[in-house]
This record gives structure tokens, C-alpha cells and sequence, in this order.
């Protein structure tokens, strides 16, 4: 298919372009195969903006006013911008055309596989967190683990990567068995070490018990060879017990006691799918009500339950952190399918019991392992965001519910993270719309077959480049070796005017608000630097007065 067929008027002069907070600007549009791109006529203060067409959500076209047609553009990074466009059929063309444009079925006719990068490329990001290059530290710590190559091809599991980490005690053979019992085939594999106690925290998906009460003892062997003698382990399920017990019927279900007797069950309820989609809609229509009536506000933000999704999601994945350093127990992490609560879980508690993952290297190696190594479904899940009209089938915002725990921690702790706000606001933009490769496909599988590192770049060959590292940077880090325990509490969590505010207010007014912010953190830490000096110095009078004393 030539893009070209669907582009009915590439360019149309005098088009206004109208965006919260700016004054309107006037001059040219044009449809590329991929963009939407809009380049003010003014001398004195040129413009250019480019928007990709998998970033829209949705097009309205509003009533004509004499012969000038308008459109609104609803992007999936939440921004709203309006176009006015001369001449009834121009306006008619170009709508269709981005309608078109941006709905499109292939995954390779989207940009990823056509773009062509300006910059040099220094790092191939495809081969920057390979498993092997995990499992190495793991080793260097451990060796009652090994990494088994029993996906490959992708025949065992199609959502699960070629190699995994299991118990070395547990053969391939005895895997079989186990993915059978597992939906999905997803066998629980390694998901994270802690050297502080050798306790671990493994994934999986739900056993497929039934209302028989199937048991698998390759199963139970596996789970475990992970308990150190006499210990005992959790088994953090992340559906209520009624939902759990409703899954029996369908085949699937949850440990039962009897045969897992060193494990206890806690099960701690993550909505998905649907509820999470919604509760996304209702929020990002509060932000975007220019009321200004108070209750009416707190009313709606109340409604959307986001900020109640972030504290069940932090709370379960605070839970995991603490069997593991404090009550030195292992944890097995699973809800239904293991793709998506299990995975916010996971990969949150590693952020509070791992130093590294708060680096922005390490950060990047969590969301490959943890996320897309580990099959999160990224083209189903962000296949729309907050304004699309058309019929909801898999997409719930998961991934940018991480994203906001993650920025709820780092708010916290604002020293302890290399990273800053934006690092995760990009994440939260490429895993909806990008130019890279990475967020492409559900699955390894996919991307195997798409031969996604061959044809497309990696969004991490781009940001790990010096000039754009600096950017994401946060000027406040230092390096924490500690546990850090994020507060669950309501009042400590807060709605991300990062994202979902952005838009809303002047970008001059953000910025000045995180300069003071910095700027008071600093001053903080050189009066705390002063202080400790002055201790010091006491301390070493105190020393030598003593020293006099004694001589």
C-alpha cells in the first residue's frame, strides 16, 4: 500500500493552529505517510511542530463557520491541539486522511520502520540487556541458578523470552510439566536476587488447578527449591480471593495449601483491563475541565480512583519488598495471566530493595527484563490512551501506572534516584507513539518475527548518547546503597502534574516551579554539608582536648 492513496490533500496554506495557553499561530500544513507537520509563517518567531500519526487518539471535526472547516486532534501523550483549516473540502481531505493515517492495521507500515536516525549511533540498544549479561551478575553472587535455553523458538511459552532464569535443581524435562500447569505456559522463572539474604523473588502466571484440584509436583518442586531449610515463602496472588476462586471454574485458580505447605497465600487485589482504562478516561477528563469549581474537581479526581490503583499497586509491591528484607522469605508474584499486575509488582519492589535499579541504566535493564523480556503486551495495551471513540478491547494504561508509582517513590526520595521526572515522562510517550522499535509487538515472539532489531532502531541507542543522557539526569542524585520504603499513605500520594497537567498550564510556570524546587532541595543539602562539617569539627576539638588532658 502506497501512503500517498491515502493522503487526499498533502498541504493546505493559512491553517491557524490553536493550543491551551499559546497564542494562535498561523501558516502551512502538511500530511506526510507519518506526520503531521505544522510550520508557522512568522519571521520573526518560526515554528515547527511534528506529530507522529500513531500519537493521535482521536480527530473531531466541528461545524463550519462560512467556508473555514475546524478540526480538534486528541493525541495519546494527552495533548489537545485545534486546527483551523480554510475551505470545506481541504478541511473534509485532510481530516479523513489523518483519520486513515493514524489507524493503521500493519505494525510495519508505522514510522519505526522507516525512520532513519540523524544522530551516530554508538550503542546498539538491542543487544544492551541481554539475558546472558544478567544472569553473569547473578552468577558472580549465586550459583544455585542456570540459564535455560528450553524457549527457544518460542516453543514452550510464546510469551516468555528464549532463555530464562530457574532453579539449577529443576530440569528442562521437569519445565514441560510445569508450563503445562501454568496458563499461558508462563512457569515461574527468576525475577530477582537479593544479596542481602539470598531470598528471591520469582513470576509466573496462575496454576491451572480447576475445580478438581489438579496438582503438578514439578510444579511444587520448583517453587520449592527457591526456600532455604526451614524457611518459608509468600505467594503474593494479585486478584481478590473471590476473583481467584471464580478462575477454578474457568480451569485456572491458586496454590492449594495442602500442597504447598511451606508457602502462605496473600492475595492483594490490582484491577486490570477495562477498570484501569476508564479510570484513565474519567481522570484525564477532570484534568481538562476549565470549571474551576473546587468541589466539582475533587469530585472527579476522586471518581477516577487513579490515585486508589496507585496505592494498591505500591502496597502490594511494598508487601513483596518487605518478605523479602525483612521477614527474609521468598516470594512467588502472579495474578491471572502474569503479564501485567504481576510485572508492576515486580519490577517496583526491585526499585525499593535495588540501588541499582534507581540508576538510569539499571532502570532501563528493569523495564527490558521485567517488561518486555517478560511479555507485557505493549501493542494491545497502548494501542489507545484517554480520547479514543472507538470500542475498548485490551488496552488499559499499566505501563504508565508503573511509570506514575515510580514517580510517586522518586517525589519521595528525591536524592536517591539518577534519573529525573522526565526520563519517565519520555517512557510514557514512547511506549505510545515513538520513531523506535522497542515498544513494538506483545511479546519477544513478535518482535522475533518482525525482526524488530534488524529493521528498526532501539529507543535506548538514542538515550544512552551523552547529549540526550544530560537531559534526564537528575541533579539532586546520590547514591543510596539503602532500602527505601515508600509511604502508602493518602496524603503522601499525589496527582502527576507532569503528565497529566502538562498541557494545562504555561510550560514557563512548570519549569520555574522545578527550578525553586531544585533550587531549595540544594540549599538543604549545602546547610546539611555545613553541619556535618561543624560536627566534625567539634568532634576533633573534643579529641584534642582530651588529648591535652591526658598529656
Amino acid at each position: 500500500m502506497e501512503f500517498a492513496e491515502l493522503i487526499k490533500t498533502p498541504r493546505a496554506d493559512n491553517v491557524a493552529l490553536h493550543r491551551p495557553f499559546y497564542p494562535a499561530v498561523e501558516g502551512t500544513l502538511c500530511l506526510t505517510g507519518h506526520h503531521l507537520i505544522f510550520s508557522s509563517r512568522r519571521q520573526d518567531n518560526a515554528e515547527e511542530l511534528w506529530l507522529l500519526h500513531s500519537n493521535i487518539d482521536s480527530i473531531e471535526k466541528s461545524r463550519f463557520v462560512g467556508s473555514l472547516g475546524t478540526i480538534i486532534i486528541k493525541c495519546k501523550d494527552l495533548r489537545i491541539i485545534q486546527l483551523d483549516i480554510p475551505g470545506m473540502e481541504e478541511c473534509l481531505n485532510i481530516a479523513s486522511s489523518i483519520e486513515a493515517l493514524s489507524t493503521l492495521d500493519s505494525v510495519t507500515l508505522m514510522y519505526p520502520f522507516f525512520y532513519r536516525p540523524m544522530f551516530e549511533i554508538v550503542e546498539d540498544g538491542w543487544r544492551s540487556f541481554l539475558p546472558d549479561q544478567e544472569f553473569e551478575l547473578l552468577s558472580s553472587v549465586t550459583d544455585e541458578w542456570r540459564l535455560s535455553c528450553i524457549n527457544k523458538e518460542f516453543s514452550v511459552c510464546p510469551s516468555y523470552p528464549p532463555v530464562v532464569i530457574v532453579p539449577k535443581s529443576i530440569d528442562d524435562e521437569a519445565l514441560r510439566k510445569v508450563a503445562m500447569f501454568r496458563h499461558g505456559s508462563r512457569f515461574p522463572v527468576l525475577s530477582y536476587y537479593h544479596k542481602k539474604n539470598g531470598m528471591v523473588m520469582m513470576r509466573s502466571s496462575q496454576p491451572l488447578t480447576g475445580t478438581n484440584g489438579r496438582r503438578c509436583k514439578e510444579d511444587e518442586k520448583l517453587i520449592n527449591a527457591t526456600l532455604r531449610p526451614g524457611k518459608r515463602g509468600y505467594i503474593i496472588d494479585t486478584r481478590s480471593l473471590n476473583v481467584a476462586q471464580q478462575a477454578r471454574a474457568k480451569g485456572g485458580g491458586f496454590e492449594q495449601e495442602a500442597h504447598y505447605p511451606q508457602w502462605r497465600r496473600i492475595h492483594k487485589c490490582i484491577e486490570r483491563f477495562h477498570i484501569l482504562q476508564e479510570s484513565l478516561i474519567k481522570l484525564v477528563e477532570a484534568c481538562n475541565d476549565q470549571s474551576h469549581n473546587m468541589d466539582r474537581w475533587l469530585s472527579k479526581l476522586e471518581a477516577s480512583n487513579w490515585l486508589t490503583h496507585i496505592k494498591e499497586i505500591l502496597t502490594a509491591a511494598c508487601l513483596a519488598a518487605q518478605c523479602i528484607d525483612r521477614e527474609g522469605a521468598s516470594v512467588l508474584v502472579h495474578g491471572t495471566e502474569g503479564t501485567d499486575s504481576t510485572l508492576q509488582v515486580t519490577s517496583l519492589a526491585q526499585i525499593i530493595l535495588d540501588p541499582r535499579c534507581r540508576t538510569i541504566h539499571g532502570f532501563e535493564s528493569l523495564v527490558v527484563r521485567e517488561w518486555l523480556q517478560a511479555g507485557h503486551p505493549f501493542q494491545q495495551r497502548c494501542a489507545q490512551s484517554a480520547y479514543s471513540n472507538s470500542k475498548q478491547k485490551w488496552e488499559a494504561p499499566v505501563f504508565l501506572l508503573f511509570l506514575d508509582c515510580v514517580w510517586q517513590i522518586l517525589r519521595q526520595f528525591p536524592c536517591s534516584f539518577e534519573f529525573n521526572e522526565q526520563f519517565l515522562i519520555m517512557l510514557f510517550e514512547h511506549a505510545y507513539a515513538s520513531q523506535f522499535g522497542t515498544f513494538l509487538g506483545n511479546n519477544e515472539n513478535e518482535r522475533s518475527k518482525l525482526k524488530l532489531p534488524q529493521k528498526t532502531m532501539s529507543l535506548w541507542s538514542w538515550v544512552n548518547r551523552s547529549e540526550e543522557l544530560s537531559k534526564f539526569q537528575n541533579p539532586l542524585f546520590e547514591a543510596n546503597s539503602l532500602v527505601i520504603w515508600p509511604s502508602v499513605a493518602p496524603q503522601s500520594l499525589q496527582l502527576w502534574e507532569g503528565v497529566f497537567l502538562r498541557w494545562n498550564r504555561p510550560s514557563k510556570f512548570l519549569d520555574e516551579a522545578q527550578e525553586e524546587m531544585i533550587s531549595i532541595i540544594r540549599y538543604n543539602k549545602e546547610l546539611q554539608a555545613k553541619v556535618n562539617a561543624l560536627r566534625r569539627q567539634l568532634a576533633e576539638m573534643e579529641t584534642d582536648e582530651r588529648m591535652q588532658e591526658n598529656l
